[in-house]
């Protein structure tokens, strides 16, 4: 009975998902960009970008998220380059990496994406890029300003949890 129970259930969590609606994210035009460019993609390369990955995001979108202002967001990310840069350069000095690397903040060049569906065309925008080595992986990007960076994180975090609490409680 259980077993039936399950399946039954599985199969109403199937269609639920296949006819929830997405939220779309449209990038707005006023907005600051958020990119890491691993040297390539092999696996150390991408082990970096993922420690600087997660750097900016407990370290720089964390600090910047309440903020509603863009010149205030261009302010912040000006005064912080150098510590960026330090810390970056510390991950570097941990883990042994010896590539250099470029933080950059002003108008940098982003080829097209499609993301949910949506175009993003390519373009030069405002951004903060973080380039290591011959930058030729493939990339971790976010939009810094308005934050959209932890949204897909956040929401398949909650998706997750729910899922889990749903079947702790059949079984």
């Amino acid at each position: 009975m259980k077993i039936k129970i399950f399946f039954i259930l599985l199969l109403l969590i199937c269609i639920a998902l296949y006819n929830q609606k997405e939220e779309t994210i449209i990038i707005p035009d006023a907005s600051i960009r958020l990119r890491v460019i691993p040297n390539s993609n092999n696996p150390e390369d991408i082990y970096i970008k993922e420690k600087v990955k997660k750097y900016l995001e407990e370290n720089v979108v964390s600090i910047t998220k309440n903020i509603d202002n863009i010149d205030e967001m261009r302010n912040l990310i000006n005064q912080n380059i150098p510590n960026i840069e330090k810390d970056i350069n510390n991950i570097f000095i941990d883990n042994n990496y010896k590539l250099p690397y470029n933080v950059n903040y002003g108008s940098n060049y982003f080829p097209e994406k499609i993301y949910k569906g949506i175009t993003y065309e390519e373009g030069y925008y405002e951004s903060l890029v973080i380039s290591i080595g011959e930058a030729e992986g493939d990339n971790f990007w976010c939009v810094l300003f308005p934050n959209l960076c932890l949204v897909d994180s956040e929401k398949k975090t909650t998706y997750k949890s729910y899922l889990k609490e749903l079947i702790n409680k059949i079984f």
